[in-house]
């Protein structure tokens, strides 16, 4: 948490907070089942500091006003939903550089102006593995105080679940989509982790979870230990972890709708 009190808005009043609103793990996940309550999921502070927040930062709006009305029917919102300013990030331009950040200084107008905000991921803690990390990073410059609240992490659920070594561990986002080079990756990934003893967390798009688990199986070493995690906090989540050739021993298919976490550790 970063705080600077000599810091004013520029009308000389006290800066906002920027909260870091942890979101539930089953967005964009098809299920007939009504979506879990909140309090499963998320802590009772969580929820009753979203329904007083009025100013809103999201990767995506639509999906934010579906949460809020998640929160809305434990804790009601200080003000109706059509009222709140919910924002969202800019999305990156095709081609432009990674390294380049948006600017995002005009997000933070509420906070200095003195109002608390929020800022959400559409699954999971904000800022980890998402686009509202350069958020955060503007909102220490500026000298706004960071408030984070605990809520579920798919990475490091996975990894307390996955008996794999979790006193060190990297997260290496997405793998190329490209075959070669996603076998190429995998096998260096594997060689660092032999050599630290360093677990990998992988993510991918649903539709891919099963490319990327046979790409896995068929680049990495048999006795390789490999962990994936499909629909954590949701009704029928599971984990397996076992050696790559345990699992071409006993195959399973992967849903194609279901967010997933992989991990491996080279032995």
């Amino acid at each position: 948490m970063t705080e600077h009190p000599a810091l004013g808005s520029p009308l000389g009043r006290p800066l906002g907070k920027l909260y870091l609103v942890p979101n539930t793990l089953d967005f964009g996940v098809s299920t007939d089942a009504a979506p879990a309550d909140l309090q499963t999921v998320l802590p009772l502070q969580v929820i009753q500091i979203a329904s007083k927040l009025t100013y809103w930062v999201a990767e995506n709006a639509k999906t934010t006003r579906a949460f809020l009305k998640r929160v809305d029917a434990v804790v009601p919102l200080s003000q109706a939903l059509q009222a709140l300013s919910i924002v969202e990030l800019p999305r990156p331009q095709k081609g432009s550089k990674a390294t380049v950040a948006p600017p995002l200084d005009a997000l933070l107008a509420p906070a200095l102006q003195g109002a608390d905000m929020g800022l959400i991921s559409e699954a999971g803690l904000p800022a980890v593995a998402d686009p509202g990390a350069l958020l955060v990073q503007a909102a220490h410059r500026l000298g706004v105080t960071i408030m984070p609240l605990s809520g579920p992490s798919s990475l490091l659920m996975a990894l307390s679940a996955s008996g794999l070594n979790g006193q060190s561990f990297a997260f290496v986002g997405y793998l190329p989509v490209d075959a070669a080079q996603r076998n190429l990756r995998l096998r260096d990934l594997e060689a660092t982790s032999r050599r630290h003893q360093q677990t990998q967390l992988i993510i991918e798009t649903p539709y891919r979870n099963q490319a990327l688990l046979a790409a896995m199986l068929a680049s990495l070493s048999a006795n390789c230990r490999v962990s994936v995690s499909c629909g954590l906090t949701l009704q029928g989540g599971w984990t397996r972890s076992d050696s790559v050739t345990a699992w071409k021993q006993r195959a399973l298919t992967l849903p194609n709708d279901v967010p997933a976490v992989f991990a491996f550790l080279g032995v």
